[in-house]
């Protein structure tokens, strides 16, 4: 950053900067021992320093004074120094179930102030939540579960962004579990399709009877957010009554369904 030249004219036998009461440069001397303040020009017009690398520290008034044979005469200067934004303290990422209370937290510097502003990165998503440091939700839903994203901005430089993962934990939901109709001797398949977080177990029950995995002529498949009860050779046994039981830790829920025949 240099500073505004300091015009001087021929009749000049002396000149210096000088920030705040120190001298930084008297002439061509140099009397400050910062490597970073060098002298621009010191010729018949003008009179010029240049500090690099310039930090916060550097800010503050600086005068140039000139000595003319009749009377001296001092140019003053104020240097404000900008700071690019930097987010200096975010919250973690975090795991709450739903209904409860989440704080989010996010502290930038910078000169001038940074605005800070949260937004949830998510398909429906619009505009900002908060125009602060500070983001409260209360009451989440499992809607309301992603990422979150800080953003601090003060025009010196691009906004310097971080996110924040907030996971919401809720019971399973069966969405869909239909009656299937197969006639005998060909294969059946059951299927439970539910959602949750964090995952649903999947078990199966004839009756009240719970069907074991690897049981002949089934076979039980469990993903994510659905099993599948296959059956690969229909028989009048198999037909009659069948739930579907999803849990996590929040909780469980069944579903019944019948196999039947056509």
């Amino acid at each position: 950053s240099a500073l505004p030249r300091c015009s001087v004219d021929n009749r000049v036998t002396r000149v210096a900067w000088l920030n705040r009461s120190s001298i930084l440069y008297a002439g061509n001397d140099k009397w400050c021992l910062d490597p970073r303040v060098v002298l621009l020009a010191n010729t018949k017009t003008q009179y010029s320093i240049q500090i690099q690398d310039v930090d916060v520290y550097d800010e503050g008034p600086y005068t140039c004074s000139v000595q003319t044979d009749n009377h001296p005469k001092t140019s003053r200067v104020h240097l404000i120094v900008q700071v690019s934004p930097k987010i200096t303290e975010i919250s973690s990422d975090i795991s709450i179930n739903e209904g409860g209370n989440v704080s989010l937290t996010c502290i930038a510097t910078g000169r001038p102030d940074p605005t800070i502003t949260w937004r949830h990165i998510s398909p429906k998503a619009v505009g900002f939540i908060s125009e602060d440091e500070y983001l409260e939700i209360t009451g989440i839903t499992r809607e309301q579960s992603g990422e979150y994203e800080c953003s601090a901005s003060n025009d010196v430089s691009a906004p310097v962004v971080q996110r924040v993962k907030v996971t919401v934990n809720y019971p399973p939901y069966i969405s869909d579990a239909k009656s299937t109709g197969v006639p005998v001797g060909q294969k059946g398949i059951l299927l439970c399709e539910a959602s949750a977080v964090p995952s649903a177990d999947f078990q199966w029950y004839k009756d009240d009877k719970r069907l074991a995995e690897g049981q002949k002529g089934l076979k039980v498949e469990n993903k994510a957010f659905f099993s599948r009860l296959t059956f690969f050779n229909v028989s009048e046994q198999d037909y009659g009554n069948y739930t579907c039981v999803a849990s996590n830790q929040l909780g469980n829920t069944n579903a019944s369904m019948i196999l039947y025949g056509e």
